[in-house]
């Protein structure tokens, strides 16, 4: 079997297996939404219970009616990055858009990360626990509906007030200029006559489906993941939530709690060396909570007290996530090739700001990795010339011996033997490419820098397939000069089906986004070069000893 061939036999699997999870993503029934009649009860099952029985964590229980949440007043809220509505029960954050990131399908409109649409459900919640203090479901007040980041200034306050029973809690979010970075706080007045001692939570709330422009046909994550110092970063995933699987680690000192999506997330921070216990639970049919509860500690009459943690909700822009908070990066997921991927994308990401074109930076990354493993390369490819200029030979055995298999077979390792060549040599270099190609796959499928970032010509979007599939067109040109160069298979079956791969990878590119077929283009064209040149070479060589 020739290198060329296990290369084609490996990049097609691996296609086969990453269209498939698509397909099965795409297809999967789809859970009937359900009218959930709840009966009221006492608050304390409703929220987040604490400390006590941390298996038991949380007792969230939303009132869901026909997939929607109970609205009061709507709170307009813009900066220069976000617009936001939050609704005075609770004082949700039920909408939040981006004025730097467009739809992927309608560039004319912003893209919406929290919504309360029951179709795509996913807001940020708060509140306190302790008995007659506002949790979400509580109605707060405000002096404005309103609310514009002014020129020159750095932050933009909206406060919400709730009262009842001598306690007086004023609910604050501050946005901040030039930052997806949202602080959200509580200050609470006691002026009743007993003392009291609340928790605060905060959580995220979301259904399981994944964002309407998930691609289609390649399978990303949607779901839940914490991250602390011990047990550092690991995803949750909403089938393990309803399932119990998660253990979440007890009361900790550090950490945070995120929704993740392709490209997305939102997280919740707490700062500092404050004691936190992190939750998840499936609240309703396919919806889902994940947040953190935190202690607020006694507050004595006529005492204020106040919490605060920040929500970070904003695209994974890996430099940006290391600065705000230990292992948020980490939320741009590699998987099991981090190793490999990371480095490829810190040259990649060095290449851009040099260039200030993904395109041409995917293409000069190609060509980095190409020159890095070009004595492999090189390898293989001698070896699949030296199989090509033996063809005639292997071609002869073949008539001499029919259909005798065994005498065939040893017949072709004494020619080899003779002439030197090694018919699995160019193997372990192909071998050894493989994890950085795969690697190199997810980093720009996962990367969001990528996102509506165009290249030239026709390709206005590297993150969504050529839209005139140009390039996968072009991808199989190359694919079947490739097969061209290639020693002819023996078997005839074999043959033909090296002759169908280059159109079968051409349609199963047209799927892919513009910026890997991009790098599987300029690979090919690369290697069709090195090879035409060493199989010129060795031929040659060849013909000048046969004519002596």
């Amino acid at each position: 079997m020739d290198t060329q061939r296990l290369i084609l036999f490996i990049a097609f699997s691996f296609s086969i297996l990453l269209l498939w999870d698509g397909w099965q993503k795409e297809h999967q029934p789809k859970p009937q939404p359900e009218v959930v009649t709840s009966q009221v009860k006492p608050a304390s099952d409703q929220l987040p219970s604490t400390k006590q029985n941390l298996s038991a964590l949380p007792a969230t229980q939303q009132v869901v009616s026909a997939g929607s949440l109970t609205s009061g007043q709507r709170i307009n809220v813009h900066t220069n990055l976000v617009n936001a509505q939050i609704d005075t029960m609770g004082g949700d954050l039920r909408r939040l858009d981006f004025t730097k990131h467009s739809e992927t399908h309608d560039k004319s409109k912003n893209f919406v990360l929290f919504d309360d649409k029951p179709t795509d459900l996913y807001v940020a919640q708060s509140g306190l626990l302790n008995a007659g203090l506002p949790s979400h479901k509580s109605l707060f007040k405000s002096e404005a509906t309103d609310y514009k980041m002014l020129p020159g200034k750095d932050k933009l306050d909206v406060r919400l007030t709730w009262e009842d029973n001598g306690v007086t809690v004023t609910k604050i979010y501050t946005f901040h200029n030039d930052s997806y970075l949202i602080d959200v706080s509580y200050e609470i007045n006691n002026t009743s006559a007993t003392a009291i001692k609340p928790d605060a939570y905060f959580q995220m709330l979301r259904n399981g489906r994944p964002p309407a422009d998930d691609p289609k046909f390649i399978q990303t994550y949607t779901g839940a993941a914490i991250y602390t110092e011990a047990g550092k970063f690991h995803k949750i995933s909403f089938s393990d939530i309803t399932k119990s699987k998660e253990e979440l680690p007890g009361k900790k000192q550090d950490g945070w709690i995120a929704m993740l999506q392709h490209y997305f997330l939102s997280a919740w921070l707490p700062a500092g060396n404050v004691q936190r216990e992190f939750y998840t639970k499936e609240v309703g049919p396919d919806l889902f909570s994940a947040g953190v509860i935190l202690p607020v500690g006694e507050i004595e009459p006529g005492q204020t007290k106040s919490v605060k943690v920040e929500l970070y909700a904003g695209p994974q822009e890996q430099d940006n996530l290391k600065k705000i908070a230990p292992g948020l990066n980490l939320s741009v997921d590699y998987g099991m090739l981090t190793i490999i991927a990371a480095p490829l994308f810190w040259v990649l990401s060095s290449i851009y700001k040099l260039v200030n074109n993904w395109g041409v930076a995917i293409i000069l990354l190609t060509v980095l990795i190409k020159l890095a493993f070009y004595p492999l390369s090189a390898k293989s490819y001698r070896s699949m010339a030296q199989m090509r200029v033996l063809g005639p030979k292997l071609a002869k055995l073949k008539e001499q011996f029919g259909d005798d298999r065994q005498r065939l077979h040893q017949a072709m390792m004494d020619l080899y033997k003779t002439e030197k060549i090694n018919p699995l040599g160019g193997c372990l270099p192909v071998v050894v490419q493989i994890p950085v190609f795969i690697s190199l796959y997810w980093v720009l499928l996962a990367t969001v820098e990528m996102r509506q970032a165009p290249f030239m010509l026709w390709i206005h979007d590297l993150s969504i397939p050529d839209p005139y599939y140009i390039l996968p067109i072009i991808m199989g040109i190359t694919m079947i000069i490739q097969t061209r160069l290639n020693p002819t298979p023996p078997d005839p079956i074999q043959a033909k089906v090296m002759m169908f791969m280059p159109i079968a990878f051409s349609i199963f590119f047209f799927f892919f986004p513009a910026g890997l077929v991009l790098y599987w283009v300029v690979n090919n064209v690369l290697s069709i070069a090195q090879q035409w040149q060493i199989t010129r070479a060795i031929e040659s060589m060849k013909a000048g000893h046969v004519k002596r």
